[in-house]
Formats: C-alpha cells, structure tokens, sequence
C-alpha cells in the first residue's frame, strides 16, 4: 500500500513538470508573435472572403486570390503556428461569405470593393511598417 501511495506522489511532480516543459514553446512562439499580426490576420480573413466572392460573382480569377494567401503565408509563416493562424483566418473569410451569398448580388460586389479597399490599405500600412 505503502508503495502505490508514493507512487502516485511521484508521479505527479513528473505530469506537472511535463505539462511546464510542454507549455514554454507555446508561450516562446506567443511572444515572437510581430507587432503586425492583426492586419495580417486581417488580410489574410479577407483574401478568404475575395476568393469566394470573386467566383460567385463569376470573376475568372481562378486562384488568384488563393495565390495570394499563398504568397502571404511563404512571406510570414515562419512557423507552423503563424501558418496555421494565417490558415485559419482565410478559411474563416471564405466559410463566412460562403454562409451569407449563395449568388452574386449588388450587396456582394460592394463587400469585394470595400474588402480590395480595404486590402490596399493595410498592405499600404505594412509596406510603411516595413520601411
């Protein structure tokens, strides 16, 4: 009895520890994160929007807009997380329009121009950001 009981007081301290060694390179790869991120982020959400909007609307675009992001995550997914973060907002832009229009309506092709605005925009601020 005596040994099962210490046992589980060993093992404990050891989960713990394992739990702290498991977390720092999460807590490591949240401060490298880069002053710029949200308008990344940003522009990553609406690329993701502008793809599916553009092929409803019937643009022949084909994947211009996916090689964008795909330009963008080459440029700024220096890790796995910043990808998978970049990802996930493209998707997150493309589900969200794909949920609201099912055809092309003055309502989408106003989002596309204010969304390609907006895009001019912050690319414009982190072409400065970069200088």
């Amino acid at each position: 009895m005596k040994q099962r009981g210490r046992s589980t007081v060993l093992v404990k301290p050891a989960i713990i520890a394992l739990a702290l060694m498991m977390a720092m390179p999460l807590a490591h790869a949240q401060t490298r994160s880069k002053p710029y991120d949200q308008k990344l982020y940003r522009l990553s959400e609406i690329l993701g929007a502008v793809h599916y909007l553009r092929e409803l609307c019937g643009a022949k675009d084909e994947q211009l807009w996916r090689n964008k992001m795909q330009e963008l995550l080459d440029a700024e997914g220096t890790s796995a997380l910043r990808r998978a973060n970049l990802s996930r907002r493209f998707n997150r832009g493309y589900r969200g329009y794909w949920r609201t229009y099912r055809g092309c309506t003055s309502s989408a092709q106003g989002t596309i121009e204010r969304f390609l605005k907006e895009a001019i925009s912050i690319t414009d601020e982190l072409v400065k950001l970069a200088n």
